[in-house]
């Protein structure tokens, strides 16, 4: 594991553009790999938040508050419009929102409407397009949205009452052509174990972590028993052959289909033929999150995941982490 660490000023939100770190609520400052910045934007915006995510095509970003329930929409850097959630738990679990790219335009995913009403809007013209009368949204917080690689699933890592973490898949083609299908979601088959944390492997397959909890059925037998990590192949309805984590987890982002970053309290990699940790960092603090559930969590770095080049980057207090593999 390689680790560069940059030293920053004040950092408010981080993410990933052209494979550097930004800050899009400080002017679009862009931290280069020799402790130079570059602003790439003109306005810092008078809003406390801590997170933000950057649409495909790098026009579009949201910043956003967590545990809050507004966020802004910039395109190039200025105000596009305000984004909002419900009150209803807003101070307890992420905030759920991703950029999605349909037929070349950029879509927002997110709960404008309801907590548990997961729709997709126009970023361009504000229209939400399956909200439609026929909805019939379940009990279901969604959180920690992501989109696959092709953009062809949304993954849904949120929780139901109990509280109990889960996740739940939607194929977009077919949410645009019948939004009733977002209320209707695929979950991993024959599990009822607790699911803290999942990444997408590739376009089809995804990795799934199960936390400590005791499943929901103590007679099932679990695919992903408590503590283990397995892949979900998407297209043919599969899970792999699941290992058991030896070492501290629950917040896992997955490299390829044989190793993962796991960073619940501190950086590591793990080997997911055996389950063993193969390199780690232990002091690089990287947060207690196991959950989107994290009200409770005090001192929570910001955390990146790069997509293309697999890289992690923490912010915390004054300096940036950047984790390579």
């Amino acid at each position: 594991m390689q680790i560069q660490t940059i030293t920053t000023n004040y950092l408010k939100t981080i993410d990933w553009f052209d494979n550097k770190v930004v800050d899009w609520n400080s002017a679009g400052t862009q931290y280069l790999e020799n402790g130079e910045t570059i602003q790439l934007q003109k306005y810092h915006f008078g809003f406390e938040c801590d997170s933000s995510i950057t649409s495909q095509n790098g026009k579009y970003v949201l910043i956003y508050q967590k545990l809050g329930t507004k966020g802004l929409l910039l395109k190039n850097g200025e105000l596009l419009r305000e984004i909002n959630r419900s009150y209803y738990q807003s101070s307890v679990y992420e905030f759920p929102a991703a950029f999605l790219t349909y037929k070349n335009r950029t879509f927002l995913v997110h709960c404008p409407i309801q907590y548990n009403q997961l729709d997709i809007e126009d970023v361009e013209t504000g229209e939400i397009i399956t909200n439609t009368p026929e909805r019939e949204p379940l009990d279901v917080f969604h959180s920690r949205l992501e989109i696959s690689p092709d953009n062809k699933y949304i993954l849904s890592k949120g929780w139901y009452w109990h509280p109990f973490d889960g996740i739940e898949l939607f194929d977009v083609e077919k949410c645009f052509s019948n939004p009733k299908l977002l209320d209707e979601s695929r979950t991993v088959p024959g599990v009822t174990s607790e699911i803290c944390s999942a990444s997408f492997v590739d376009n089809n397959r995804i990795l799934v972590c199960a936390s400590n909890e005791e499943p929901l059925d103590d007679e099932n037998e679990e695919p992903i028993p408590p503590g283990h990590i397995a892949i979900w192949d998407i297209t043919t309805d599969t899970i792999s052959k699941s290992v058991k984590i030896k070492g501290p987890f629950g917040n896992v982002f997955a490299i390829d289909d044989k190793t993962c970053w796991d960073l619940y309290e501190y950086p590591k990699i793990i080997d997911l033929t055996s389950g063993e940790i193969i390199d780690k960092h232990e002091e690089v603090f990287s947060g207690k999150q196991a959950s989107s559930i994290i009200h409770h969590l005090d001192d929570l770095p910001k955390i990146a995941f790069n997509k293309q080049t697999k890289q992690i980057a923490i912010g915390h207090k004054n300096k940036i982490e950047i984790l390579t593999k």
